[in-house]
């Protein structure tokens, strides 16, 4: 969220307007408060995410495990983003790889990065091949320390996960929503399971109403926006409708809601990180307390899926 304002074809990408200091602020709050994990992606901001992330780290790089994301072009100065070649199952991922590893590592302002993720969902699985490949040699030069890939298909993770440094998979995963045969896939490959939208890009804080609109510069009012929880430029009614019938186990023993939707993904499997979004120091403190509760209870996410309908997360 930090990135600011960029595009992408279809239209806006981003969350609207930030405050840059803020953002820095932010990230200095969330290492005092214990957070050592940050996601960002070279086409968050176009850029400018990457970059504001090795400003804030600047002294502190050995207290943070960087995860970022590569598979686009990027133009900075254009704030656009778009796929190699203009396809995303076909782009000429791997013969930009090297160039794209270099660039995130001049803006973060590191010589290594921990978890480099293909960004790339919808990219072919035999493509994918090569790119693992130039992933491992990154690896062996000390570029890269593991590696995975941004995709809810089973069958590609799969695939992907021979590679013998392969260790993550960022997948969807909140209350609501998530891939939960990829989910047990990780378990089965011991793979990280890191976990994109846990607070539904800022539903589950309970934050916003039926009269909720975005800013025409926020990814959350695009008409066609893939992500379910958003209709007509505002939320949609359904999520909050399902968010009200579980607040009073996601709040229990004090928790906010947003604390509550991050102990149910560690409730979820021992292999779960969310990687909750921020814009402000409020925001990383109160994500950060979910620390001091910890995951919930067998019995709490039985009792969840239950009153949703649905098949339960824990067998």
């Amino acid at each position: 969220a930090i990135g600011g304002p960029w595009n992408f074809p279809g239209g806006p990408a981003g969350w609207g307007e930030v405050d840059d200091k803020e953002s820095i602020r932010a990230i200095h709050a969330a290492l005092d408060a214990g957070a050592d994990f940050f996601d960002t992606a070279a086409n968050y901001g176009a850029g400018h995410s990457e970059r504001l992330l090795g400003e804030a780290l600047a002294g502190r790089r050995d207290q943070a495990v960087i995860a970022t994301k590569f598979g686009y072009d990027v133009d900075e100065e254009a704030k656009e983003v778009t796929h190699y070649g203009g396809e995303e199952e076909t782009a000429d991922v791997a013969g930009h790889l090297r160039q794209d590893c270099e660039a995130s590592l001049k803006r973060l302002n590191t010589d290594f990065i921990d978890v480099y993720q293909l960004h790339v969902s919808g990219f072919d699985i035999e493509k994918s091949e090569e790119v693992g490949q130039v992933l491992e040699e990154l690896v062996a030069e000390g570029k890269i320390r593991t590696y995975g890939w941004s995709t809810d298909r089973v069958d590609a993770v799969q695939s992907f996960a021979e590679g013998p440094n392969c260790g993550v998979v960022q997948q969807e995963l909140n209350v609501f929503l998530g891939n939960l045969e990829l989910l047990r896939l990780c378990e089965d490959l011991n793979l990280g399971s890191l976990n994109r939208a846990p607070l539904g890009m800022g539903i589950l804080t309970g934050k916003f109403t039926p009269r909720t609109r975005f800013a025409s510069n926020d990814v959350r009012a695009v008409p066609d926006m893939w992500f379910d929880g958003f209709a007509d430029g505002g939320i949609n009614p359904e999520w909050l409708a399902r968010l009200e019938s579980v607040r009073e186990i996601l709040t229990s023993n004090g928790r906010t809601l947003a604390q509550g939707s991050l102990a149910w993904i560690w409730g979820a499997s021992p292999l779960t990180v969310p990687i909750p979004g921020f814009k402000s120091v409020a925001q990383v403190q109160e994500n950060a307390g979910a620390m001091a509760f910890g995951p919930l209870t067998a019995g709490q996410m039985n009792e969840i899926d239950d009153i949703l309908g649905r098949e339960r997360v824990l067998s």
